[in-house]
C-alpha cells in the first residue's frame, strides 16, 4: 500500500507548492492502518468511502481489501482527482495480482441506498460541519448492516467532543483511537434501533422573511412574496440562514439589470440555492442556472427552487468553479465566492470563478460580486470579467459590478 500512497499527487496540482494541498495526510494513513484487518476480510459490497480528498482512502481500501469499493465525495474536484489516479499507471499498483478492481460511485443525497445498503465498513474523513456529520451518520445508520463499523478520522486540532456526540446519537458505542501524528480516529459501532426508521434531519428547511431577501425576490415594482423557503443539506455553507455577504448583495438588487436584458442568469457557487431562486423569482421569463462543485449544494439548490415553485426554471449543475458554464451564455451572474477550502483560507477558487464568469458572460452581460473588502478583488475582476465598478460597501463587504465588453 505504501507504494500506492507515495505515488499520489494532489491532482491537478503536482504537490510541489509549499502552500499547496497534500495528497495523503496523517489521517488517511491512520484510517487505513486501523481499517487494515477489517479490509482483509471484507467482501465486494462491504466497504464504503466517504469524503476522500485525492483518492488515498479509496485506493488504499482497494489495495488492502476487496476488489470493489463504493465511494462518495462531495466535491467534484475530488472525484476528478480519483478518476485521474485510477486511469494512470497507479491503477496497476492498486490491482496487484487481481484482474481488475471496481469503483462504484453513488451520490449520498440522491442515491443513498445504493451507496450505503448493507455496508459493513465505512471510512470517513471527518467533515468540518457537525450538520454534515449528522447527515452522514444518520444515513449510515439507516442503510448499513447491523454490524457496520464507522472509522471517522480527522486532525486533532479540528476535532471536538461534539463529533463524538453526533455519532453517539446514531450508534451505541463511540470511542477514540490514540492520536498519531496529530490525527485521531473515532470508531462507531452498534446501530441504534431507533436510528433505522428515524426521519432524516436533512435537508433542513426554514421559512425566511428577511427584508432584503423579499425585496429582491420579485420583479422591480412588483409586490414582494410573503416569504422564501430555503432547503439545505448538512454540508452547505450557512445552512438554512441568509449569510451576511449574500444579504448585502441583495440590497443592491434594484441596480441589477432590468428584466428586458436578462434572458439567462447564473448563481455561481450556488450553495443552498437562495440566489438562484431569487433570480428565478425576480426574472420570471429567464432561464436560471445554479452551479456549485458540491453535491450537497447542487441537491440543496434544486430543493430550494422546488420549494418556491421555480424548480422548472432552475437548472442545478455540479462543476468546478463554473467550468461547466457555456461561453457567452449569461446576461447576469451573481457571485459570493468562497475564501475557505474546508479549514484552510484560500482564494484560488474565487479567481477561477472570476475567469469562468468572464467566459460565460455575453457582451454587455454583468457580473455582480460580493466579497470581504480586505481581499481587494476589484483589479482581478477587471482582468477576468471586464471593467469593474464599486457599487456598495459596508464595514465588512464590498459589492462590485463587472460588465463584459
Amino acid at each position: 500500500m505504501s507504494a500506492v500512497l507515495d505515488a499520489l499527487t494532489p491532482w491537478p496540482d503536482d504537490g510541489s507548492r509549499a502552500d499547496g494541498p497534500v495528497a495523503v495526510d496523517a489521517t488517511d494513513r491512520l484510517l487505513l492502518d486501523e481499517a487494515a484487518p477489517l479490509l482483509a476480510d471484507a467482501g465486494p459490497d462491504d466497504v464504503v468511502v466517504i469524503g476522500d480528498r485525492f483518492g488515498a482512502l479509496t485506493l488504499g481500501a482497494l489495495t488492502l481489501g476487496p476488489s470493489r469499493v463504493r465511494s462518495f465525495t462531495d466535491a467534484v474536484t475530488a472525484e476528478a482527482a480519483l478518476d485521474h489516479h485510477l486511469s494512470a499507471d497507479l491503477a496497476d499498483l492498486v490491482r496487484g495480482g487481481r484482474r481488475e478492481v471496481h469503483l462504484v460511485r453513488a451520490d449520498l443525497y440522491t442515491e443513498t441506498s445504493h451507496l450505503l445498503a448493507g455496508a459493513r465498513l465505512v471510512l470517513l474523513q471527518l467533515p468540518p460541519s457537525l450538520a454534515e456529520l449528522t447527515e452522514i451518520a444518520e444515513a449510515v445508520a439507516r442503510y448499513a448492516a447491523d454490524d457496520v463499523v464507522v472509522l471517522a478520522g480527522g486532525r486533532v486540532k479540528h476535532m471536538t467532543r461534539s463529533m463524538n456526540e453526533v455519532l453517539a446519537a446514531s450508534f451505541t458505542d463511540v470511542r477514540a483511537t490514540l492520536a498519531r501524528q496529530k490525527s485521531r480516529a473515532l470508531v462507531a459501532t452498534g446501530v441504534r434501533p431507533e436510528a433505522r426508521d428515524a426521519a432524516p434531519a436533512f435537508p433542513a428547511r426554514a421559512v425566511l422573511r428577511d427584508r432584503e431577501l423579499l425585496a429582491a425576490a420579485a420583479p422591480s415594482g412588483w409586490t414582494s412574496p410573503a416569504d422564501v423557503t430555503v432547503a439545505a443539506h448538512g454540508g452547505v455553507f450557512a445552512g438554512t440562514t441568509l449569510d451576511l455577504g449574500t444579504r448585502f448583495l441583495l440590497t443592491t438588487a434594484e441596480k441589477w439589470p432590468g428584466a428586458d436584458r436578462v434572458h439567462d442568469a447564473v448563481d455561481l457557487g450556488s450553495g443552498s440555492g437562495l440566489l438562484a431562486t431569487v433570480l428565478a423569482l425576480r426574472y420570471p421569463d429567464a432561464r436560471v442556472v445554479g452551479t456549485d462543485r458540491s453535491a450537497a449544494a447542487v441537491a440543496s439548490t434544486r430543493a430550494t427552487a422546488e420549494a418556491n415553485g421555480v424548480g422548472g426554471r432552475v437548472v442545478a449543475l455540479r462543476g468546478d468553479a463554473g467550468e461547466d458554464l457555456e461561453p457567452a451564455s449569461a446576461d447576469l451572474i451573481l457571485l459570493n465566492p468562497p475564501f475557505h477550502d474546508r479549514t484552510a483560507v484560500r482564494t484560488d477558487a474565487a479567481h477561477r470563478m472570476f475567469r469562468a464568469a468572464g467566459r460565460a458572460l455575453r457582451q454587455g452581460g454583468e457580473l455582480w460580486c460580493v466579497f470581504n473588502t480586505a481581499l481587494h478583488y476589484r483589479e482581478a475582476l477587471t482582468r477576468a470579467a471586464g471593467p469593474t465598478v464599486h457599487v456598495a460597501q459596508n464595514p465588512k463587504f464590498t459589492v462590485t459590478r463587472s460588465r463584459r465588453r
